[in-house]
């Protein structure tokens, strides 16, 4: 286990490296292997593409709620949405290469910090992530028709960023799933990247890992932006790639040392993104 001391110094020297994440030399993920998509890709994407995703969302959605009443719910639904997922991963042909999951024991709980730049990450997630695991995810949400839905009977967890200390019951829920078992996802920057790069981090992004002092575990993925990005139902096939890197540990770290904990969990996904 790292001492603070020994945190806080990488953190520093991470902050300070002009390498590989300097904006002048690095090379974005919207840049590299850029292809064009015509006509003929638009017609798929709107004619059957999105169409089967709503399909899938509506079948899937009304099924699990009577399914989820007999059982482990928080299980059965996780299995809906782990289908749901595959379902739609397999019809925008676009497979997923995953490296990384070797540096981790699954079998532990961890936070999984993941990168955001689409509206397909968690779909990638769920269906790429060998375990049942907890998302936490904003209010707005909620008003997504079937999917709201799912996020509530699912027991996920909701904080309403706007005012953060209307969520404190979700947050000691967390806090607690995380300490008996449950492995958690969040999206550190808060929202989806309008351009593919990687945003500030939301002031608190590690407060569950810091209380229930659990490592955390910096996930990259890549391609999904140019997959679908923001304002546009247009889902454009391509390889993609779900890096996932070495455990950070929150030992020595405390509420006041957040910012640098959030420094080093952000170079470390950078480093991951843009390699």
């Amino acid at each position: 286990m790292l001492e603070l001391n020994t945190s806080v110094d990488e953190a520093k020297a991470g902050e300070g490296d002009q390498g590989l994440l300097d904006s002048r030399t690095r090379t974005t993920t919207a840049s590299v292997g850029q292809r064009k998509y015509g006509w003929a890709s638009r017609l798929r994407s709107y004619l059957v593409f999105d169409p089967l995703i709503w399909a899938y969302t509506v079948v899937l959605g009304l099924i699990s709620v009577p399914s989820s009443w007999f059982g482990d719910r928080e299980r059965i639904l996780h299995s809906f949405a782990r289908l749901w997922t595959k379902c739609i991963m397999a019809t925008i042909a676009s497979p997923v290469k995953v490296t990384g999951l070797d540096k981790i024991d699954t079998s532990k709980t961890y936070v999984y910090a993941a990168t955001h730049a689409s509206a397909l990450d968690i779909p990638v997630l769920f269906a790429n992530l060998p375990f049942q695991f907890r998302i936490v995810f904003k209010k707005e949400l909620l008003s997504y028709p079937l999917i709201g839905g799912y996020l509530k009977r699912s027991g996920q967890v909701c904080i309403n960023q706007q005012t953060p200390t209307r969520s404190i019951a979700d947050i000691r829920s967390a806090v607690k799933s995380l300490k008996a078992g449950m492995p958690l996802v969040i999206f550190p920057e808060g929202g989806r990247t309008p351009d593919g790069e990687i945003k500030p981090f939301q002031p608190g992004a590690f407060y569950l890992a810091i209380k229930a002092q659990v490592d955390i575990v910096p996930i990259a993925l890549v391609g999904t932006y140019e997959l679908l990005p923001m304002n546009t139902y247009h889902i454009k096939s391509r390889p993609l790639e779900m890096r996932v890197g070495e455990p950070i540990s929150t030992a020595g770290y405390g509420p006041r040392e957040m910012e640098q904990l959030s420094a080093r969990v952000k170079k470390a996904m950078e480093e991951l993104y843009y390699s």
